[in-house]
């Protein structure tokens, strides 16, 4: 018999280089894969809220950091990080916002199993290109909470125009733009804002040399044009990666958004 989407499979204990947050290297089921990924912890002894950080880049190029989660799971969440499949010893084999869209939702299924996890919807904070593996987890799984798109592509024809250097792996991960303008649509959040059910906050650099502000201002156009619950922070002058203070800063107000997004959700409940 196949195990059930989201089925916890190992949870191997790490060395936690934070005093009071546990760190773990997670396997779990997703579509038939045993996908890996990351969960920092706040070691106390009631549950926590629980959040899902869908990494950037792809393969080896913007692997999650243990750093990055750790500081998320220091104001008192429960942070998932997934590899994707394929990755860090995973099955399968990712692809950009295709198939591999399902590790997201099915990593909600999981958070929600933990019983370290408050129960309710999961927020996801999507950065780079994990910004449209958040908004397809939002689409799809109606258990997914309000988003965070941080330095986030909402755009993937606009990604293929201004980053040349990319061309070559769009096209063999995705195909051409114009001969694949299907697969192109479907990971591009911009075209289906119609279709979402989460309160969104955007959060960009006005520097960033990666994903271009562009990307923010269009998302935020068609959300406002969708008539969405939505927020837009952008930072002057910052690039695709803030500084440690400015990050830290951009954090704080990702959660507490987080948290009144929760709490508003839950008097609505």
């Amino acid at each position: 018999m196949e195990t059930a989407n989201g089925t916890l499979i190992e949870r191997l204990a790490m060395r936690s280089p934070n005093k009071g947050i546990l760190l773990y290297t997670i396997t779990y089921m997703s579509e038939g894969l045993k996908v890996k990924g990351y969960l920092a912890v706040p070691d106390r002894r009631k549950p926590c809220p629980g959040v899902i950080y869908c990494r950037g880049g792809i393969r080896k190029v913007g692997m999650v950091r243990k750093r990055r989660i750790l500081s998320m799971a220091k104001r008192g969440y429960a942070v998932f990080a997934p590899f994707y499949r394929g990755n860090e010893g995973g099955e399968g084999r990712e692809d950009f916002g295709g198939e591999d869209r399902f590790d997201v939702c099915h990593a909600i299924t999981l958070m929600r199993s933990l019983p370290e996890v408050e129960p309710g919807p999961v927020p996801l904070i999507g950065f780079s290109r994990g910004a449209i593996m958040a908004l397809l987890a939002a689409r799809q799984c109606e258990q997914a909470g309000p988003v965070v798109v941080w330095g986030g592509v909402s755009d993937l024809f606009d990604t293929y125009e201004q980053r040349v250097d990319l061309r070559r792996m769009l096209k063999r991960v995705v195909g051409h733009p114009r001969k694949e303008a299907a697969a192109y649509v479907s990971r591009s959040p911009v075209y289906w804002l119609d279709e979402l059910r989460v309160p969104v906050m955007i959060v960009h650099g006005t520097a960033d040399s990666q994903v271009d502000v562009s990307h923010a201002r269009k998302l935020a156009l068609g959300l406002e044009q969708a008539g969405k619950d939505y927020t837009m922070e952008l930072y002057e002058g910052m690039n695709h990666r803030f500084p440690r203070e400015a990050d830290e800063r951009a954090l704080d107000a990702v959660f507490a958004w987080i948290s009144r997004k929760r709490m508003d959700s839950g008097a609505r409940g």
